[in-house]
């Protein structure tokens, strides 16, 4: 009863954690603007189940795809041996699913076991690729202490869990054999019967062993589910609903603004009556605030992989751009912002930005527009909207295009195109001599 008691406590411990911090992240996103993204339903379902489910855009890369599809069926079938091991730590049972399931459960321990080396060696590749192949793409100024050793870290951490898991298998597969207590003969153990011989061959030793990795494999996972929120892992949990509410337009299609649209209407139709606001009106985004909740979800679900910056142009080039930063930025700027709303209250203001004091001017301008990082995202993400809308906010709010696109815009107001020839010499070159 101990134990049991012990076990309830943690579970309910980390499930209240859990959905704290993941409320305050649900919070941070739903600062941004509001957008409707809940149209064309069936689509999205589709687009859902080929980009997230179907784990589709990873094909680009086969290596890593055939690693991570590894980890990713492992993660959500494995989970339901978990679902054993929390029913058993609140009930005192031991693999109370035995019994229902007959021999189903042994194909399912033995499922399990081989999906857990896969993702053994699946992590063990990504951290060779990460500290001994030293791949580009997992480099870069964004690309800090912390960004780097988080990465790491969950390897690590999935690593020891999947070790322990096939150790207590192991110590519980001797069990059986010696027909010691409680430990009834149920399951099929093709990798951990492998390893069972470097095992001790005393039962009481055995039975700590299981019962150590037990707690090891449960502790673990809950503690895992905690840290979650803190990582860019959290797009376990978000890579699904970032992928449903992906903008389904042509890519690089601007939007309209309101506030300009109704400007023009009101040029062209002095009957028309504009609806009033309250809320003086913004062009673009200065801060995440601006920013739609989608963005910031965006900014959460980025799991800062690199294929976005490693196939943009600009950065390529050596431009100081690099989407993956735009994202990360975005994601420290609202998670700064909902902190300061924790402690100061929702009407603070600490005088920074996301433009300037994160993303800087020049960062916005080396953006070519190609939509490359956006078609290379794995779950959908669109770096493109937010640099599209803080360059908006620089030309309409404080009138601080680059000379270049001054020279453009006037030759537009002027003659209607982007060149300085006027409409009546637009053919010129057509003529002959």
């Amino acid at each position: 009863m101990i134990s049991q008691l012990i076990f309830i406590l943690l579970l309910a411990a980390a499930i209240y954690l859990f959905v704290k911090n993941a409320g305050k992240i649900r919070r941070n996103i739903l600062l941004g603007k509001a957008v409707d993204r809940s149209d064309r339903r069936a689509e999205r379902w589709a687009i859902m189940a080929k980009v997230a489910l179907g784990q589709t855009k990873m094909t680009k890369r086969p290596l890593a795809a055939v690693m991570h599809f590894f980890i990713y069926v492992g993660f959500i079938i494995i989970n339901l041996e978990v679902l054993e091991i929390m029913i058993d730590g609140i009930f005192g049972s031991h693999r109370i699913f035995s019994k229902p399931l007959g021999s189903l459960y042994g194909l399912l321990i033995g499922g399990f076991e081989i999906l857990a080396i896969l993702v053994l060696l699946a992590c063990v590749t990504f951290l060779a690729r990460r500290n001994i192949a030293r791949l580009k793409r997992f480099s870069g100024t964004e690309m800090t202490a912390w960004p780097k050793s988080d990465a790491n870290y969950i390897l690590l951490i999935e690593i020891c869990l999947m070790a322990a898991f096939l150790t207590m298998n192991a110590a519980d597969y001797k069990l059986q054999a010696l027909h010691f207590d409680h430990y009834i003969k149920a399951g099929s153990f093709p990798v951990s019967s492998l390893i069972a011989s470097i095992l001790s061959n005393n039962p009481i030793t055995l039975a700590i062993t299981e019962r150590a990795c037990w707690w090891f494999h449960i502790v673990g996972i809950l503690a895992f589910l905690n840290y979650l929120p803190y990582s860019k892992h959290f797009h376990i949990l978000l890579a699904f609903p970032n992928v449903w509410y992906s903008n389904l337009e042509p890519k690089g299609e601007f939007t309209n603004m309101t506030s300009v649209t109704t400007e023009v209407k009101a040029m062209l139709d002095p009957s028309f009556v504009p609806e009033t606001s309250d809320v003086p009106a913004r062009f673009g985004a200065k801060d995440v605030t601006d920013l739609t909740w989608k963005n910031l979800m965006e900014a959460y679900t980025c799991t800062e992989c690199g294929r976005c910056t490693s196939v943009c142009p600009a950065n390529i080039t050596g431009k100081l751009l690099s989407p993956r930063k735009i994202m990360m930025d975005t994601r420290d700027r609202i998670t700064e912002v909902g902190n300061n709303i924790d402690q100061h209250g929702k009407d603070y203001n600490d005088g920074k930005a996301l433009l300037d004091n994160y993303i800087t001017r020049e960062e916005l301008w080396a953006c070519t527009s190609c939509n490359a990082c956006v078609e290379a995202c794995p779950v959908n993400i669109n770096p493109l909207e937010i640099i599209t809308e803080m360059r908006r906010y620089v030309v309409m709010e404080e009138s601080q295009a680059p000379s270049s696109l001054n020279n453009m815009f006037g030759n537009v107001e002027n003659n209607g195109a982007p060149w300085k020839y006027s409409n009546a010499d637009r053919f010129n070159w057509a003529d002959k001599e």
